[in-house]
C-alpha cells in the first residue's frame, strides 16, 4: 500500500489533535483529543485491511520520510516500510491499541441552532487576529440579522476586539457560542459550521476532493436562549 497526499496530510493535521491514533480496518481515519473535546474523522481512498495502532504518530511520519515513495506491507504486528527500489526497509512496530486513545465512534450532529459558511480565508484571519491580539476566543453572534465572528476575551469587556461578518442561519438571536481558536486545528479548507445549543459544533469540508468532518466542543461560557 502506498499512502495518498490527502493520506498524508490527514495523518499530519491529525498528529497536532493527538499523538497517537488507532486505524480500524475500512476507509475512515478518525482521531480524538486527550481531552474529548476535538473529533476528527475523514475518508480516505485506502482501505486499511487490520486495525492497528501508532502511539507516536509524529514519529511514523517521520520514519515514511525516511524513505522515497514508501511502500506499506502490514503484517500482524509491525509495517514493514520499504521504498520503491526496495534496498532500503524499516521494521516498524505498532502498539497495544488498549494504551491509546479512540473514538468508539464518530457523533451524531443534534439539531443546529446556527449554520454559516467559513472560508479558509476567514479562518486564517481569525488565527491571525487571535494571535495579534492575544485572545484565545471566537465568539459566534447575531445582530441585525447578521452572524458575526468576533476573537476576544469573554471575561474583559473592555477587551479590543476583532469582528468578521460571515453568511448563515439562527434560528435566534440571543445566543453567544464561543469556541476556543486552539481547538480549531483544522486542514486548510473551506468549511459548513453548524453549531448546537447542546454545546458541539461539527466543521463540514465543501472542497469535493476532501470527505472530511470535525466536531468541536463549544465553551461552557456559551449561552443561547430560545
Amino acid at each position: 500500500m502506498q499512502l495518498s497526499s490527502f493520506t498524508m496530510q490527514v495523518l499530519k493535521n491529525f498528529a497536532t489533535i493527538n499523538s497517537n491514533i488507532v486505524i480500524k480496518p475500512g476507509n475512515e481515519i478518525m482521531t480524538m483529543s486527550e481531552a474529548k473535546n476535538i473529533l476528527g474523522s475523514a475518508k480516505v481512498s485506502e482501505t486499511f485491511g487490520q486495525q492497528f495502532g501508532i502511539y507516536d504518530l509524529s514519529e511514523f511520519l517521520s520514519v515514511l520520510g525516511l524513505v522515497g515513495d514508501p511502500q506499506l506491507y502490514f503484517k500482524d504486528n509491525y509495517v514493514d516500510v520499504r521504498d520503491t527500489s526496495g534496498r532500503g526497509s524499516i521494521k516498524y512496530f505498532f502498539s497495544d491499541v488498549a494504551m491509546l486513545t479512540t473514538p468508539a465512534k464518530g457523533i451524531t450532529m443534534p439539531a443546529a441552532n446556527v449554520t454559516f459558511d467559513l472560508d479558509e480565508s476567514t479562518l486564517n484571519k481569525l488565527k491571525r487576529a487571535a494571535s495579534a491580539l492575544g485572545h484565545s476566543e471566537v465568539s459566534i453572534t447575531a445582530s441585525d440579522n447578521v452572524i458575526k465572528l468576533n476573537v476576544l476575551d469573554s471575561e474583559n469587556a473592555t477587551s479590543n476586539t476583532y469582528t468578521i461578518e460571515v453568511d448563515g442561519t439562527y434560528d435566534t438571536e440571543d445566543f453567544n457560542f464561543i469556541v476556543n481558536i486552539n481547538n480549531l486545528r483544522l486542514i486548510p479548507s473551506d468549511y459548513k459550521v453548524q453549531i448546537s445549543s447542546k454545546l458541539i459544533s461539527q466543521f463540514t469540508s465543501t472542497n469535493d476532493q476532501m470527505d472530511l468532518t470535525y466536531w468541536v466542543a463549544l465553551e461552557k461560557s456559551s449561552s443561547y436562549n430560545a
